[in-house]
This record gives C-alpha cells, structure tokens and sequence, in this order.
C-alpha cells in the first residue's frame, strides 16, 4: 500500500499517517487543556520535512525537532512554532487515541473561536 503525502491522513495497520502543518506562531497548548496534564496522551513518530517546532513534556524538558531529524514524542507533550517559522512534519501515531485527541482539539478550537466573538 502507498499513498502520496496530498492523500494524507490514511489509516493503516491500526496506525494514523498524517501530513502536519502548523504555521508561525502556533501554540497547542490551549488545545490540550482538560486532557490528562493538559498535555497530548498519544504517542507520535514522524520525520520534520520543513522548519522546525518546539516540544514541552510533562516532566518540564523542551526539545526542538527540526527539519532533517526523525522524531518520537511520548505521552504526555505539547508543542509550538517559532514566531517567525512553522513547521510541516510527517507523523505515525496509534489510530484510536490519535481520534480522541483530535475530538477534544475540534472542541476546544470551538470554544476558543466562540469566545473570541
């Protein structure tokens, strides 16, 4: 099985592929808040294809991954872009729990759009 990257995400073998892009900026942070930690609870592998983007744990460490270099982040992380740069990556993650993250983000962008009006 193959798929181009502009037919990203796929889900195979019980596993999530998905081409990530978060522009300048971007702070997940407030996206996360509610789930365990307010920190993202599935595990991603991926591979930085351009820029770079920062990654705090929850035990207080930060990384920068940036492009060129193969990543796995565990439970438990956030992450953000630099002002001036974003980042396109591309990421491996468990299907199920990667769903239920992306169910708790939709909302919260929600109610993060509805408060802003």
């Amino acid at each position: 099985m193959h798929k181009s990257l502009a037919d990203l995400p796929v889900t195979w073998g019980g596993m999530m592929v998905a081409r990530q892009e978060y522009p300048p900026g971007m702070d997940a942070t407030p996206l996360l808040k509610g789930l365990p930690d307010d920190k993202c609870p599935c595990p991603h592998w991926g591979y930085v294809l351009e820029g770079s983007i920062h990654i705090g744990y929850t035990d207080g460490s930060e990384e920068e991954i940036v492009a060129g270099e193969a990543f796995y982040m565990p439970e438990g992380h956030t992450g953000w872009t630099k002002e001036n740069e974003g980042v396109v990556f591309l990421e491996f993650s468990p299907a199920e729990p990667y769903a239920e993250v992306m169910a708790h983000v939709g909302k919260m962008m929600e109610q993060l759009s509805q408060a802003s009006e």
